[in-house]
């Protein structure tokens, strides 16, 4: 699943470039970095292989989301809907703009439940933003729908899916503005760092300006900027670019591989009949990061996760309900406000009326799901040995639920 599982001599040589210079910082010291650009290099490959206009590297997925947020006018008192099942920086993002995180149910693409989304708007609501999680994506066409409708800013968190696509579109460069996140663990890593993709040259310039202090880069040297709005120190630095610039040149072969293990991991499961798999609404375009599957109850689900830590094969298997970082349900800090700033009266209110249990729904499909990360490094040998482990686990659960009976 990460790219780092294959770093190599072409991220060696990417960071050496930057080293080799000393000038570690994205802008300025044009004399010094002697032609080394390695951000803008890795801002325009992003923009050629998504098919967008525009894309600004921010320091995280989590101050990608910021910015997009503020570069839509996104702020104090305005509701964003997202999915119960994310990474926390989602909320964290709404919140850090001053806006309102109204969470609905996700349904079995483990992404927004489009009818839930039409029962969450309010004359307050000025943002759908769909999570594509586990590197697969949204149900994109009806959640496009109900924007166009209630004329709503559709925000795409791609955070974990970069690469994946939606009839032919990459993830990102759908709504009026995408992010992304390559932290280490994603398909593309740069280590620390994120991105803003849009096909709007205003929200681009903002995202320029909005990462670094509201600088307008259009002096002659950083000294000369003027600065037309409030910004702050989003930036990513050369070396974690160069990092990144490395990673999306093999992009492709990260896509192939996973695919290629995803597809024997699946095929192993699917003697399980009471396995079933994640909706995807559209297979050829699922990055394949995770192979997320389903058991037939909560209870059996439990029973399984605790047997491969029996076995000391859960590695790798995430079972997101019991999550403190992915699920609502765990999310007690967001349910109890505890914030260390303080939040505004209607966000505080907002998130006070939040508990464990207020999304059934969401539970009813999490509660049963497991997510098998997709290694890059795997053998045929080995996928066939973690297959036939976590089947072996399956049987031997169904078979003592059965003597139960």
């Amino acid at each position: 699943m990460p790219g780092f599982e294959l770093f190599g001599p072409e991220e060696r040589k990417e960071v050496n470039d930057v080293l080799e210079t000393g000038i570690y910082m994205r802008y300025g010291f044009d004399g010094p970095r002697k032609g080394i650009w390695k951000s803008k290099e890795l801002e325009a490959a992003i923009c050629k292989t998504l098919g967008v206009k525009y894309a600004q590297l921010t320091s995280s997925g989590t101050s990608a989301l910021t910015t997009a947020l503020a570069i839509l006018g996104i702020g104090a008192g305005d509701e964003v809907i997202m999915p119960t099942f994310t990474f926390v920086a989602s909320f964290e993002a709404i919140l850090g703009v001053g806006a309102v995180p109204v969470l609905v149910d996700v349904d079995e693409t483990l992404t927004l439940d489009p009818a839930a989304v039409r029962r969450a708007i309010t004359p307050r609501t000025k943002c759908v933003m769909p999570v594509h999680m586990c590197g697969s994506m949204a149900d994109l066409d009806p959640l496009m729908d109900i924007c166009a409708a209630h004329q709503l800013v559709l925000l795409e968190d791609a955070c974990q899916s970069f690469g994946a696509r939606y009839k032919g579109k990459y993830l990102g460069s759908i709504g009026q503005v995408g992010t992304f996140s390559f932290d280490f663990v994603k398909t593309v890593t740069c280590a620390e760092g994120g991105a803003v993709t849009t096909n709007s040259e205003d929200l681009y310039i903002k995202a320029d300006g909005y990462t670094d202090h509201g600088h307008d880069h259009k002096g002659v040297d950083r000294g000369a900027d003027l600065h037309p709005f409030l910004g702050f120190n989003y930036r990513i630095s050369e070396l974690h670019a160069a990092v990144g610039l490395a990673q999306i040149r093999k992009l492709d072969k990260f896509l192939s591989i996973q695919k290629k293990n995803h597809q024997q991991l699946k095929a192993i499961l699917s003697t399980v009949p009471e396995i079933s798999f994640r909706k995807i609404p559209d297979p050829a375009g699922d990055s394949c990061t995770f192979l997320s599957w389903f058991l037939p109850t909560e209870a059996i689900t439990r029973s399984l996760v605790a047997e491969l830590k029996e076995q000391g094969i859960i590695a790798g298997n995430f079972y997101w309900f019991d999550n403190n970082w992915h699920y609502y349900r765990k999310w007690t800090h967001l349910h109890q406000a505890a914030s260390l700033s303080r939040l505004s009266e209607v966000q505080h209110s907002a998130l006070t009326k939040l508990s464990p249990d207020a999304f059934p729904a969401s539970d009813r499909v999490m509660g049963r799901c497991i997510s098998t990360a997709i290694g890059l490094a795997w053998t045929d040998d080995q996928i066939k040995e973690k297959g036939e482990k976590i089947v072996g686990a399956v049987k031997k659960v169904l078979s003592r639920e059965k003597a139960t009976v």
